[in-house]
């Protein structure tokens, strides 16, 4: 049981020295900027009822209520010019 619990703690520590050498040699861009910076805090979300592809602004109605579902489409944004550059829309509440 001792040895299950040092194989686990090594590796831990494996991935976690792994990745940490991978970021400090600028492999930022192998992981998708949201979730590392909380600067990207625009949610991309697609409408079920006619798949229009709308983002809403920390601030705005429905902000709080809007999802970030991946399997649907749904991502996030670092700003609003990345957002109309990828088609998406500001949402009009």
């Amino acid at each position: 049981m001792l040895m299950l619990s040092l194989m686990s703690s090594f590796t831990y520590l494996l991935v976690g020295a792994s990745v940490a050498s991978l970021l400090a040699m600028g492999g930022r861009a192998l992981i998708p900027r949201e979730l590392y910076d909380p600067a990207c805090n625009i949610k991309g979300n697609v409408s079920y009822n006619g798949g229009q592809q709308i983002y809403h602004v920390p601030g705005q109605h429905y902000y709080t209520e809007t999802a970030i579902s991946y399997a649907k489409g749904a991502r996030w944004f670092c700003s609003e010019d990345d957002a109309r550059a990828a088609g998406w829309r500001r949402a009009g509440y």
